[in-house]
């Protein structure tokens, strides 16, 4: 899984957990935020929320034209300073009154425009690390590690704001609306974090810093010149898979909506037994843990490595063994919120297994292309949501269902998030034309931020129609588009 990868992957990767974690600590309280510190309804607060969702993915489409021109490692650098400010801006407790809403929204400026700079631009580099022949074949799997590693960070960042306010408010005696802004200062500590591996391990992708004008310079060699008809081809081919990653993303990101309400309204509040296990994220990450450590045991290449692999194993299965015996006869009370830490927990826990089964099928000449995973991806995705209109059938209102459908909807999602989202971003570091690299990865963003907006759509329809229905809409949509990739699958794999 690891082997053979260039160290500059796990800096550049490690640098993007950091501020990934800062992030979505701020994610997970913002809303609650609003609410609690300005008095602001629901619907304000949701519309600020999705309007600074918006603009973080609209922006990168910037950000990589600029980066096109004035080199993507000055705006990594440039957005990691800038998105610094917007989280200290935050974290200052200026009251409730105007000035404070003033402060607010400079900071998600900051934000904003930080991330535009620094999201896509870091994917960029990602990307140039593989421009060698020698390295062309890793470049999935590279963008499936980066990608996992996204996913820790988002795995880790709710829990940690919550212990930060809890820790405020116990034992600083702060009140609830100033403990947020404790929350908001860990993200200024995280992309501190995220700087320094940048700098300290800067030498190991320094190399990949480069644009079409500067890479002579840089590597000793040019860019390869197309001509204006492959130019098009490339652009029109990436425009055709960002149209089909629309709808992926409008049927991911139901987790915040549809997915979300029926946690809270259909799906038991009480967890029992073993099932309840799963609802601790510390089992998750021990659960995590084995799965590597079943491959360093079957992947090692000495017996002490096959040792200490083991030994992890064990030591894990004696952690959920004690664990079990905690569990109390009363159960446990299961929230809607909670849910969202199974999909980032699925990406961690299954990339290594998704490398394996595409290395397997590299070594007999049989992986799929970039496209073909998209597609595939698509079609998982409308499992995903099979699912739950199987388990939604007869279900009607005041009657609740087993959390399990819910935790194996975002088991099968995620697999098709590993299919699409790493393998998307890995054909649009490969295909882009060299001068159009930061402006390409940035329409990557513009789809998915399309994807969000129309998340709404089955929203509208939930009270409505019945369960079945709106999650019938969600298999049509990720049916169709597979349909549509499939059937311009020659002309993707042409530019590959």
């Amino acid at each position: 899984m690891f082997e053979g990868q260039p160290k500059g992957l796990y800096a550049l990767a490690l640098a993007n957990t950091g501020e990934r974690f800062g992030y979505y600590t701020m994610l997970a309280v913002f809303v609650l935020f609003l609410k609690a510190n300005f008095g602001w309804s629901a619907g304000t607060a949701g519309a600020v929320y999705s309007g600074f969702l918006a603009f973080v993915y609209f922006l990168p489409l910037v950000g990589g034209i600029l980066a096109d021109k004035v080199g993507y490692g000055k705006c990594v650098t440039t957005g990691i300073f800038v998105m610094f400010l917007g989280y200290l801006l935050l974290a200052i407790p200026a009251g409730a009154g105007m000035p404070a809403v003033i402060l607010l929204f400079a900071a998600l400026v900051f934000i904003c425009v930080g991330t535009s700079l620094f999201k896509g631009n870091l994917q960029v580099m990602v990307g140039n690390l593989y421009e060698k022949p020698e390295l062309e074949a890793k470049r999935d799997s590279a963008f499936s590690i980066f990608y996992m590693a996204i996913n820790i960070g988002a795995l880790f960042a709710p829990r940690a704001a919550v212990e930060v306010m809890k820790f405020a408010q116990n034992t600083l005696g702060v009140s609830e609306a100033d403990a947020y802004h404790y929350a908001f200062g860990v993200a200024c500590i995280s992309l501190v974090v995220s700087i320094a591996i940048y700098y300290a391990f800067r030498s190991t992708f320094a190399h990949a810093d480069y644009n079409a004008k500067t890479k002579a310079a840089t590597t000793g060699t040019k860019e390869p010149e197309l001509s204006a008809k492959e130019t098009k081809d490339r652009i029109v081919a990436l425009c055709l898979v960002f149209a089909v990653v629309i709808f992926f993303w409008m049927a991911f990101h139901q987790n915040g909506l549809t997915l979300t309400l029926f946690a809270e309204e259909y799906t038991n509040t009480q967890s029992f037994g073993v099932e309840s296990m799963m609802f601790d994220v510390w089992n998750l990450v021990v659960c995590i843990v084995i799965v590597y450590g079943l491959f360093a045991l079957f992947q090692s290449k000495t017996a002490q490595g096959r040792l200490i692999a083991g030994a992890v194993i064990l030591a894990c299965v004696g952690f959920l063994a004690w664990k079990y015996t905690t569990i109390t006869p009363n159960g446990i009370e299961v929230t809607a919120p909670i849910f969202q830490q199974f999909n980032p927990c699925f990406v961690v826990g299954l990339t290594p297994v998704s490398l394996a089964i595409f290395g397997w099928l590299a070594k007999k000449g049989k992986e799929p292309s970039a496209p073909r995973k998209i597609g595939l991806g698509m079609l998982v995705a409308a499992c995903g949501f099979v699912v739950m209109t199987i388990g939604s059938i007869g279900l009607e209102a005041g009657l609740r269902v087993s959390p399990n459908w819910l935790v194996s909807t975002y088991l099968v999602l995620t697999f098709g998030e590993l299919l699409l989202s790493p393998m998307g971003i890995s054909f649009v570091s490969k295909v882009a034309p060299p001068k159009y690299k930061g402006l390409m990865m940035g329409g990557w963003f513009v789809a998915t931020a399309i994807g969000n907006f129309l998340v709404a759509i089955p929203g509208f329809l939930w009270g409505n129609v019945s369960l079945v229905v709106v999650w019938g809409v969600l298999v049509a949509l990720c049916l169709i588009s597979a349909l549509f990739i499939f059937s311009i699958m020659k002309r993707l794999e042409k530019v590959c």
